[in-house]
């Protein structure tokens, strides 16, 4: 009861600030609708855009060849042919214009002709390594097509260096084939370069709610945290002291007080993420309650240790703007972890944001199960009981 009597007074301190009160509120959701509007604004490309840039040197235009395997990559949903002139395609591969270049040699249709298909790319690049998979499926069948043309001729007692009826039966061939097998070849190919799925499951804001709801939760201490130090300068801290409440009984009172502005300000931006965004909180309800609880009590510990620490205003601010950008930045709340490399995600995954941006996107972009957010609520509070114990350790040393 001492413990609930100590965390209303915090709280009707914090709502008697209306600067608090737009703090809390106010900003978070200007900012949530900024950053989904800049992922939104990122994600806009027209489907050309989709497929890998392919410059094409064309040195045999009148012949048969050529011209099967322009048309064969033209429509294909991997490549996009960029025409280039001989002398502007190293240009264009090292400006990165296109992914590579393909020059086709003069009297590359002419029956036993040595000449050979060129490729330009950055073989070290995962661009360039894919685009040359891209190419051996349409290559290769055009080659086969050739192949079979030639036999075909030879069976029908022509010489191997009659072009004509090599090339008749070359192009009979490639229209057999692309009526067959050479579609799924293309398509099994095109798959390594089709876009990704969607980062933030069909909805930005599947990515701003939830991160600016993490960050601003954690901001949000600055007003909390300032009332453990304004006690200590009044000396109220003092005389709570001298009372029958015990040390961790006045930590745990104001840390309740912490854990209600945050789940306060948390429920009103998933209310508002749901209502208003579109953001489907409610998909897993259950799962979304457990991980604001777990995020509160764990934000509401570090507010609380940083009250501890904190010997002025000053500080306040410091360790919560360091508190803010360190478990933002780190945590997946301003990108999503998946984009930013393996070394980075692994480094993220150690910081409690990250799990609570977890939580969240198994259910709202993931599209997962409500025991998806077990191990992410376990683990925040583990950090939860960390943080609490560092601060009773640090009151009790500090205070008594």
């Amino acid at each position: 009861m001492r413990i609930t009597d100590l965390a209303l007074k915090d709280l009707s301190q914090v709502f008697r600030n209306k600067r608090s009160l737009l703090f809390l509120a106010a900003m978070p959701i200007v900012f949530t609708l900024f950053m989904g509007l800049a992922y939104r604004g990122g994600q806009t490309q027209t489907p050309g855009d989709q497929r890998t840039p392919l410059g094409w040197v064309n040195q045999d235009p009148e012949g048969t060849l050529s011209r099967q395997l322009y048309t064969m990559l033209s429509t294909s949903d991997a490549v996009r042919l960029v025409e280039l002139a001989p002398q502007a395609a190293e240009s264009a591969v090292r400006k990165g214009e296109v992914a590579g270049v393909l020059t086709v040699p003069a009297g590359f249709s002419q029956a036993g002709s040595a000449g050979q298909l060129t490729l330009m790319a950055d073989t070290l690049s995962p661009q360039g390594q894919a685009l040359f998979q891209l190419l051996r499926g349409p290559v290769t069948q055009l080659m086969s097509s050739l192949e079979i043309g030639q036999l075909a001729a030879e069976a029908a007692g022509a010489s191997a260096g009659t072009t004509a009826e090599v090339e008749t039966a070359s192009s009979a061939a490639a229209q057999a084939w692309a009526q067959t097998d050479s579609n799924k070849l293309v398509q099994v190919q095109a798959a390594v370069t089709q876009p990704a799925a969607d980062p933030f499951g069909g909805n930005p804001y599947n990515q701003s709610s939830p991160g600016m709801l993490v960050m601003f939760a954690i901001l949000g201490l600055v007003t909390s945290a300032q009332i453990l130090v304004e006690e200590r300068k009044t000396h109220t801290l003092q005389r709570l002291m001298t009372t029958a409440m015990k040390p961790w009984e006045i930590v745990a009172g104001h840390m309740l007080a912490m854990f209600g502005v945050v789940f306060l300000q948390t429920a009103l931006l998933l209310i508002f993420g749901q209502l208003v965004l579109k953001v489907n909180y409610l998909r897993e309800p259950l799962g979304t309650l457990l991980v604001a609880v777990a995020l509160g009590l764990w934000v509401a510990s570090v507010g609380l240790l940083i009250g501890v620490l904190a010997k002025g205003d000053d500080q306040v601010t410091l360790f919560s703007l360091i508190a803010m950008f360190v478990f933002s930045a780190l945590g997946g709340v301003w990108f999503p972890l998946e984009g930013a490399g393996s070394a980075f995600a692994a480094v993220g995954r150690l910081v409690p944001s990250a799990w609570a941006m977890n939580g969240f996107q198994n259910i709202l972009i993931r599209g997962l199960a409500l025991g998806s957010v077990t191990l992410s609520v376990v683990i925040l509070v583990a950090y939860t009981l960390a943080f609490f114990g560092v601060a009773v350790w640090r009151f009790r040393k500090t205070e008594m």
